[in-house]
């Protein structure tokens, strides 16, 4: 008797929350998801200002999750066969491990994967290495439609998901009575994204008085914040900066002429031609290769190219005055200290927290 009590009082609540009108399009009861505020790690909190978090995006539970399943799931592309996170894995500091990423049909990028993490705090709300989306949520658009990318259809990937009775389900409960579209889909994974938060690097316990750094990685620091030696702050910010970039586009002596050209594409002004936007220093034990063409497969050649390295152009930008000797002329001493400080920044337990990964 308890049993059939139970499926009745089941059945009940089932019909309640789902029920067919006159025409027998299924309706669901009114719904309200629930909050979930970012968990603001205290460096962040201490030292900048909230998040970014849209008023008509707010995080919730329901979207999160969402937004998750969808990052890893390749019903988003033309062929059911990649993901956001095929380019962007959590192994990589959600990067791509390869210099430019291969698309559903075999073709290649011209830039390298940008890692995903602390994207709450971009506060110009520029996104790619060249500025052109607008947004978080502006920013998951492109990649699906684009031909050398995932190389599908926004209206055909809505069908999709409204036929998939999981989607279906899970749009619901994040979004409410909605039909499912691109706006929908993007606002989700951007939920998702802002979660990424990675503030648990060796150099952030050390901040925090939880653990001690090596001489050679305190040389380093001590290096990268001197204007005389490695003066590397003024685009990547101090200690009193927990993002460790200034989200700002620079061009930083990689070419003399060049073959893309980075913002300055996207404004149309030839002063910005050769400018990309600084990425964070974070997590680089995981993201190389580096630069925005992913030219240096090591931090090695990175350090270098900011000691020896630097090409004089006309859009140069005025914070690399160390171009006319070909830049600050490191020791190998200075060199070998700057790496360790710079693999302090690294943080093992983002890239292995077990709710970024793939729940599919």
């Amino acid at each position: 008797m308890k049993s059939i009590k139970n499926i009745l009082l089941i059945t009940s609540v089932l019909l309640f929350l789902w029920s067919c009108d006159e025409d027998g399009i299924t309706t669901y009861a009114p719904y309200e998801p629930t909050p979930l505020p970012l968990e603001i790690p205290k460096l962040f909190s201490d030292n900048i200002i909230d998040p970014v978090i849209p008023f008509d995006n707010p995080q919730t539970v329901e979207g999160v999750n969402l937004g998750r399943k969808l990052f890893f799931d390749p019903i988003l592309s033309g062929d059911n066969s990649q993901s956001c996170a095929d380019c962007h894995a959590p192994e990589n500091a959600f990067s791509d491990a390869d210099r430019f990423s291969e698309g559903i049909n075999g073709d290649l990028g011209t830039r390298n994967s940008m890692p995903i993490f602390n994207l709450a705090w971009n506060y110009d709300e520029n996104f790619f290495w060249d500025g052109r989306a607008f947004s978080l949520e502006n920013q998951a658009l492109e990649p699906v439609v684009n031909p050398i990318e995932m190389h599908s259809d926004w209206k055909i990937n809505a069908e999709k998901l409204a036929n998939h009775a999981e989607y279906t389900e899970l749009f619901y409960q994040a979004f409410g009575n909605v039909k499912i579209d691109s706006t929908l889909v993007t606002k989700a994974i951007a939920q998702f994204q802002r979660t990424l938060i990675s503030a648990n690097s060796r150099f952030d316990q050390h901040l925090l008085g939880t653990t001690t750094l090596t001489p050679q990685e305190l040389n380093g620091f001590n290096i990268f914040m001197d204007e005389s030696k490695g003066d590397c702050f003024h685009c990547h910010g101090n200690a009193n900066n927990p993002l460790w970039t200034d989200n700002i586009f620079h061009n930083n002596g990689l070419d003399a002429t060049f073959t893309d050209l980075g913002l300055g594409a996207k404004t149309g002004d030839p002063a910005d031609n050769g400018k990309f936007r600084s990425p964070s220093l974070r997590n680089l034990a995981f993201t190389a290769p580096f630069m925005h063409d992913g030219r240096f497969a090591t931090l090695e050649e990175v350090i270098i190219h900011y000691s020896e390295g630097l090409q004089h152009s006309s859009t140069i930008d005025p914070l690399m005055k160390a171009v006319e000797n070909g830049g600050v002329q490191l020791s190998e001493s200075d060199k070998s200290d700057l790496k360790a400080f710079l693999l302090s920044l690294s943080d093992p337990t983002f890239i292995n927290n077990p709710d970024f990964q793939n729940p599919n």
